[in-house]
């Protein structure tokens, strides 16, 4: 099962993206939370993997927060909600609407979702309600963790670089040098640009 791929992003739509890990090119369906944030095509990214096996295929969903993640998941454990219809709540609703629409049983907003109806909408805040902390809390948890320079970005990073095929000495010394030169402290995308520039120059 496919947890996680970091890579660089080949291709994006609204829809899906295609992301290549090491020559491999991995077709990967994401809702447009995920869209709006990736960063422009050939910028390394990194993607909450949700593997979804089917009798005819292997479909994977990525997410750029755990949060979302954890929020397609709760949405697909409710009876009738596939991957496709979560992705759309997740497309429609901001993770922190979605809670609230929960909370309050507010079936008439669930229900602006495309394929959602009042009867899914219902059953989405019957299943649910009791379970929705774990979005709210991965929620906030998570966007802390993507939009600051926290403690310990370095070995996030030099994990994306060695998937990326470059030797483990290699990346410490370019991650090491980007430390380094910067002014401040580097957020895990930042310091995973920089140690690319660094490796680039040899």
């Amino acid at each position: 099962m496919i947890a996680f791929l970091t890579g660089r992003l080949a291709f994006k739509a609204p829809t899906h993206l295609t992301l290549d890990v090491q020559g491999v090119g991995y077709e990967v369906h994401i809702p447009l939370s995920t869209y709006y944030a990736l960063p422009n095509l050939d910028e390394v990214t990194a993607l909450n993997i949700h593997t979804h096996l089917r009798e005819d295929a292997i479909q994977l969903f990525g997410f750029l927060s755990q949060s979302e993640k954890e929020s397609f998941l709760l949405l697909t454990s409710v009876s009738g909600i596939g991957p496709k219809l979560a992705l759309s709540v997740l497309s429609s609703l901001p993770i922190t609407d979605l809670v609230h629409a929960i909370q309050t049983e507010d079936v008439e907003k669930l229900a602006t979702v495309p394929g959602i109806g009042k009867k899914s909408a219902g059953r989405i805040v019957l299943e649910l309600k009791d379970k929705v902390g774990k979005i709210q809390g991965g929620s906030s948890r998570f966007a802390a963790a993507d939009t600051s320079a926290v403690d310990g970005p370095y070995e996030d990073a030099l994990s994306a670089l060695i998937n990326l095929g470059y030797r483990a000495q290699d990346a410490k010394e370019a991650l090491k040098r980007a430390t380094k030169a910067a002014t401040g402290s580097l957020a895990l995308k930042e310091l995973i640009r920089e140690g690319l520039k660094e490796l680039g120059r040899g």
